[in-house]
């Protein structure tokens, strides 16, 4: 009989190499470079989900986490000749030590009031990028980043940069997959659905909530640094509020406490712009009204729709054998 974890395990090994093999079956790299930007918003995607969809913890200044994993790459790699992947791990380590200080504040609160307080903290950091004119900048932008590379190995052309996107979004996915079925995530679903039940329960949910605060921090960094890197150019207008709602309306679409609902979410919100150009500023209001599409009509996502419908088709099919059986 095949378990819950080797089913997991069984669909991820087909997830991750159909991942893999993705480029062998495009063609030109413009839809290649799309799917690298996909994989950096899984990764940022799936990060924020284990605090909202798991932790029941909401955040709208993840963008934040995001800009800070990617200024400390890029201010130390461009103006220093240092190995970028140390100074990724150092940006991680950063935005971690930075994230479980601030969580225990900021992580007492509930409700509306945890989303004002995150929203804060995603405007100030806003604000230090663009007023730190000598760091970062300022609105004109941080330019000069190297990319990152192995040996001889540079990851500077979309099929080098997909592979190296994919391998950490494909390590993040296993991660938060193995994180949600371990007690740690059984606990995390108890504080979802009722803090004081799980306190009861022996659950350190205030330890616990900024730890997993803090976990989904340094996994917005990491995507930072590797967007930083990649990108070699960075300005402060991808940090900003309207990228926090666009992360929140990713797992909203794919589905809450869903991994593979976070990927889901990152190509929908990921490939839209391309068919909102014509609405320029317009496309916060769209986003909004997909949030609000969705939690009238698909409050679990996208993945929990489908499986639904799957599960229909099943039972009519099964009924339908029955029948014809019986007959």
């Amino acid at each position: 009989m095949v378990t819950e974890k080797k089913r997991q395990f069984l669909i991820f090994l087909i997830f991750a190499l159909a991942a893999l093999a993705a480029p062998f079956f495009l063609k030109g790299n413009y839809l290649l470079n799309v799917l690298v930007f996909v994989g950096i918003n899984t990764m940022l995607a799936v990060g924020l989900n284990l605090l909202l969809g798991y932790a029941g913890q909401i955040s709208l200044g993840h963008a934040a986490f995001f800009g800070m994993g990617a200024y400390i790459s890029g201010i130390i790699t461009a103006r220093y000749p240092l190995e970028p992947f140390l100074i990724m791990a150092l940006a991680a380590l950063c935005v971690g030590v930075i994230a479980f200080v601030i969580g225990f504040p900021i992580l007492k609160l509930k409700g509306h009031y945890l989303a004002m307080a995150t929203l804060g903290f995603g405007i100030i950091m806003y604000i230090i990028f663009n007023e730190t004119v000598d760091w970062t900048g300022g609105p004109s932008g941080l330019s000069g980043i190297p990319n990152l590379k192995i040996g001889a190995l540079v990851f500077d052309n979309d099929w080098n940069n997909y592979y190296l996107v994919w391998i950490f979004t494909l390590a993040v996915m296993l991660l938060s997959i193995n994180l949600s079925q371990s007690r740690i995530g059984r606990a995390l679903r108890a504080i979802h659905d009722s803090e004081v039940a799980a306190r009861v329960m022996g659950v350190n949910a205030r330890i616990l909530k900024v730890q997993i605060f803090t976990v989904s921090a340094v996994i917005s960094a990491v995507a930072g640094s590797l967007y930083a890197h990649i990108m070699t150019f960075i300005a402060p207008a991808s940090f900003g509020f309207n990228f926090s709602v666009e992360l929140l309306t990713m797992i909203v679409i794919g589905g809450l406490g869903s991994i593979y609902g976070s990927f889901l979410g990152a190509v929908i919100l990921t490939m839209l712009p391309e068919f909102l150009r014509v609405f320029q500023d317009f496309d916060i209001i769209i986003y909004g009204l997909m949030l609000i599409l969705m939690t009238m009509f698909m409050p679990g996502g996208l993945i929990s729709g489908i499986e639904a419908i799957a599960r229909f088709i099943a039972a009519k099919f099964g009924r339908a054998k029955d029948d014809h059986a019986e007959a």
